[in-house]
C-alpha cells in the first residue's frame, strides 16, 4: 500500500530534472500521474513509461502553461482519463538572466507567463475537481533567487515570489475544503541546464552551502511527497526551503 494509492497527480514541467523525479516519487507511492512538457514529447513519453513501470497509470500531455487555453485543455484530458485531479505540482519554469535596464516588456511577460500565470492557470483549472472531492494538495516550486535576489534575475525573482503570495491566499481560502497549498523553494540543485550561458560559465555549485554539496532532485521530490501526503497534514500556506542550510536573513 502506497501513501497515495488511487490519487491522481499532475506535475508540470516533468520531462526532466525535478519534475521527472517528483512524478516518479509520487508514482512509487501509488499515484496515477499526468506528465507535462512544453514541447518535448519524447521526454514526456519516457517519463510515462518509467511511471507505468511502477504499476500506475500515466498520461503525457504537451502544453505550454503560459497559455490558459492549453492548460485548460491539458486538465480536461486528465479529467477525461482519470475523472479527478487530487494533486498539482506546479514546477514548470524558465529563468533567463538579463540586466534590469535591458529588460523588455516581452521579457517580463515571458517569465511571468510561465512562472506566475502558469501557476494561477493550473490552480484555477484543477481547483473545481478538488473542491468537489473535498481533497486537494497543491505545491508551487519557486527558488532561492526569489529570496536572495541576484543580478540579472529581478524579473524571475519577482514572478517566483508571486507564487508565495498565491499559495498563502489559496491555503487560507480553500482550507475548509480539505485543500492544502504550499511552496517548495529549492536551493542549488544538481540538474541539467538547458541554458548554461545564463550562468556566464559559473554554473550553480556548492559554494556557501553549509552541508557542503548541492541538493539532488530526489530530495526535492521527497519534500513534495511529504507535503502532499498525510505526513504533512498540518502544513499549509508555508514555504519549505530545501537548500542545505543557507540562511537568507
Amino acid at each position: 500500500m502506497g501513501k497515495l494509492d488511487g490519487k491522481v497527480a499532475l506535475v508540470t514541467g516533468s520531462g526532466r530534472n525535478i519534475g521527472r523525479a517528483t512524478v516518479l516519487k509520487l508514482a512509487s507511492e501509488g499515484a496515477h500521474v499526468v506528465v507535462n512538457a512544453r514541447s518535448n514529447q519524447a521526454e514526456a513519453d519516457a517519463v510515462v513509461r518509467e511511471a507505468q513501470a511502477r504499476g500506475v497509470k500515466a498520461l503525457a500531455v504537451i502544453a505550454d502553461v503560459s497559455r490558459r487555453d492549453q492548460v485548460e485543455s491539458m486538465v480536461a484530458k486528465a479529467l477525461s482519463e482519470f475523472s479527478r485531479i487530487d494533486i498539482l505540482i506546479s514546477n514548470a519554469a524558465i529563468r533567463p538572466h538579463k540586466p534590469f535596464t535591458e529588460l523588455t516588456v516581452q521579457d517580463w511577460e515571458a517569465v511571468r507567463g510561465v512562472v506566475l500565470d502558469g501557476g494561477i492557470y493550473c490552480a484555477r483549472a484543477v481547483i473545481a475537481s478538488m473542491v468537489a472531492n473535498r481533497y486537494g494538495r497543491i505545491v508551487f516550486l519557486t527558488g532561492e533567487g526569489a529570496f536572495v535576489g541576484g543580478s540579472g534575475r529581478a524579473h524571475v525573482s519577482a514572478a517566483k515570489m508571486g507564487l508565495v503570495g498565491l499559495a498563502r491566499g489559496l491555503a487560507s481560502e480553500f482550507a475548509a475544503h480539505n485543500i492544502r497549498v504550499n511552496v517548495v523553494s529549492p536551493g542549488s540543485i544538481d540538474t541539467s541546464r538547458a541554458n548554461p550561458e545564463w550562468y556566464q560559465g559559473r554554473p550553480p555549485g556548492a559554494t556557501g552551502i553549509p552541508l557542503g554539496r548541492q541538493g539532488t532532485v530526489d530530495e526535492i521530490a521527497a519534500t513534495c511527497l511529504f507535503l502532499v501526503t498525510d505526513d504533512g497534514g498540518f502544513v499549509t500556506g508555508q514555504t519549505i526551503h530545501v537548500n542545505g542550510g543557507v540562511a537568507y536573513y
